[in-house]
């Protein structure tokens, strides 16, 4: 069994998959809305879904940073040159800009508009700023143009990982990879819980 120092808490594991899992899905239902036509009630139904599990997806993606910053990373293999260890930091911080960026941009732009947001179509959230098409514009398009760079983002990181695997062979995903419960698999019971 490797050690616990080379892989993610099982915390920080259980946000990535989460947290990717659900951007990969609203990915898809931002890509969707593009089809519902303007002006129809069941846009503006499907819009308040988007904008409010985008705000609780900004939730999670700041508790994530959150334990990002307080708990430290497992480093990277030894082998690793010193390029791909300033490539990967700076990856990182970049996708970390995207992710909070993303909710927040849509959210400012939600206040800028006189739709506000009507949170999972059950309570208004009247907007705090004026009517104002050029800010609605302006945030709403730096909305998309941060979810363009997220798949970018999440494009090369999903590619890093394989030359990792598929190449390297230095199973540098196994640090990020949900651990199988078993008799063998069970963290010792002398770790500290953040190291479990």
């Amino acid at each position: 069994m490797e050690p616990s120092s080379t892989r993610y808490t099982g915390t920080a594991i259980a946000l990535h998959w989460l947290i990717a899992l659900l951007l990969l899905g609203q990915f898809a239902f931002g890509l969707t809305l593009e089809d519902i036509p303007r002006g129809t009630p069941a846009r503006g139904y499907y819009v308040n879904l988007h904008k409010s599990s985008g705000i609780l997806i900004g939730l999670l993606i700041l508790l994530r940073l959150g334990w990002r910053l307080t708990h430290r990373p497992p480093p990277l293999p030894r082998t690793t040159p010193r390029w791909q260890r300033r490539a990967a930091k700076f990856s990182h911080i970049a996708l970390y800009v995207c992710m909070l960026a993303l909710p927040l941009s849509g959210y400012l732009a939600s206040n800028f508009s006189r739709h506000g947001i009507k949170f999972f179509n059950l309570v208004r959230w009247a907007p705090w700023g004026p009517d104002d098409k050029a800010l609605y514009a302006f945030f709403n398009g730096a909305h998309h143009l941060f979810a363009l760079l997220l798949a970018l983002l999440v494009a090369i990181h999903v590619l890093a990982v394989a030359k990792h695997m598929l190449i390297d062979h230095d199973g540098l995903l196994l640090r990020m990879w949900p651990r199988r419960r078993g008799p063998l698999a069970r963290a010792p019971s002398n770790l500290p819980m953040e190291n479990r």
